[in-house]
């Protein structure tokens, strides 16, 4: 159940993430073989696959309390491979960018339903670390399109690049079709007691404030990190991408580690609130650096070094929120608020690409990297420690 779960956020996660890395095509001059769009432009494509995910995170939520996990998988990946096959054979920016937006409506249902599985199969002491592993699916996606989208576009153009998300998500279908099986649960008939949890207490709510705002940094690294390499310090596409794909596996083992931290020493909300406080000093000493970098190659090292790191702790966190807001809601309203969890962080990483892109033309990437810092800041006041109670 691990395994498709993680598996299945994989697939998702390298078609939502797979448009960031045609950005330096889509943005090279077309007398260069390129589309010749903006950065802004560029964004807004790269941002469509999100689009669609993040309309109907709630609505897949729903259909996960009411038909189950197996279900949900199977539909939302069937959908992301017909809306990824679609982009592929279009390859034409805003034509590709509705058909991504298609693979976004089904990648939406993974995020629910693969957390569910996991926690579902797992008892409460051995919760953390397996959803670490189940999150780690998101950094392996986008360290599969990382190394392989960006050189294929490169070298054979943005069509046969969107083949690779669009592969893995028929594969992963008929591997959820083969293993997956729904958690037990209590009866149906005890929906209709539970209470709404987010009418007892604020604790839910402060989790979704907290991740939306530790989504920023995240999404503007994964976003911009390659272009950055590409465009700023002059490397190739192949290079950058092997790099980013690096970077995603240090984004995978920081999610284990944190929900193996948070097994240890039962809390999602402390281990969250330190990876905050990391998440604000590596953005802010990445701005600096990278501020730097034309006129120092020390400046240079250290800023790749960074963006590294940054790429690890900036997804540190998901895990934990998602594992806390799923044992405090319980099995009859856990998909709705992964749901609204999932919908409210899309909300914003939807926007960061074209604001980013307009801030970066504006003030260049170490300021933007620099601003990006103070919402982790802020985020480190709503981690809500306080309101955390043992689950059993």
């Amino acid at each position: 159940m691990l395994a498709a779960g993680t598996a299945a956020q994989a697939a998702t996660a390298a078609m939502v993430t797979a448009p960031s890395f045609l950005i330096p095509e889509l943005h090279r001059p077309s007398s260069e073989g390129g589309y010749g769009m903006s950065l802004a432009e560029a964004g807004l494509v790269a941002a469509a696959a999100m689009a669609g995910m993040m309309c109907t995170l709630v609505l897949w939520g729903l259909v996960v309390d009411r038909r189950g996990e197996r279900f949900a998988l199977l539909a939302g990946l069937l959908v992301t491979a017909t809306g990824g096959g679609a982009a592929a054979a279009l390859a034409q920016p805003w034509p590709m960018a509705a058909a991504l937006c298609f693979a976004g409506i089904g990648a939406a249902a993974t995020n629910s339903a693969s957390g569910r599985v996991v926690v579902g199969w797992f008892p409460p002491e051995r919760r953390g670390i397996a959803m670490g592993i189940r999150q780690t699916g998101q950094p392996l996606g986008v360290g599969i399109a990382a190394g392989t989208v960006a050189v294929i576009a490169h070298h054979h153009g943005i069509g046969p690049a969107l083949w690779v998300p669009t592969a893995a998500a028929s594969l992963v279908a008929v591997y959820v079709a083969l293993v997956v099986i729904d958690p037990p649960r209590p009866p149906a008939s005890e929906a209709r007691a539970v209470a709404n949890p987010y009418r007892a207490d604020p604790y839910l709510a402060r989790i979704h404030a907290a991740s939306v705002l530790l989504v920023v940094p995240q999404f503007l690294v994964w976003t911009f990190g390659l272009t950055w390499l590409v465009d700023d310090l002059g490397w190739s596409p192949g290079i950058a991408g092997l790099v980013i794909a690096g970077t995603q596996l240090a984004g995978a083992a920081a999610r284990i580690g944190a929900g193996w931290v948070s097994d240890l020493v039962g809390s999602r909300m402390r281990p969250m609130r330190a990876v905050a406080v990391l998440a604000a000093a590596t953005m802010a000493l990445l701005g600096l650096t990278a501020t730097g970098t034309d006129d120092s190659t020390a400046l240079t090292v250290a800023a790749v070094a960074l963006l590294v790191v940054a790429s690890a702790v900036t997804v540190a966190d998901n895990g934990l929120a998602f594992t806390a807001v799923a044992e405090r809601a319980g099995p009859f309203w856990s998909g709705r608020a992964l749901g609204l969890q999932n919908t409210a962080q899309h909300v914003v990483a939807v926007a960061v690409p074209p604001v980013a892109g307009l801030t970066i033309t504006a003030w260049g990437y170490g300021a933007t990297y620099a601003i990006a810092a103070a919402l982790p800041l802020l985020a480190v006041a709503v981690v809500p420690v306080a309101g955390e109670r043992h689950v059993s």
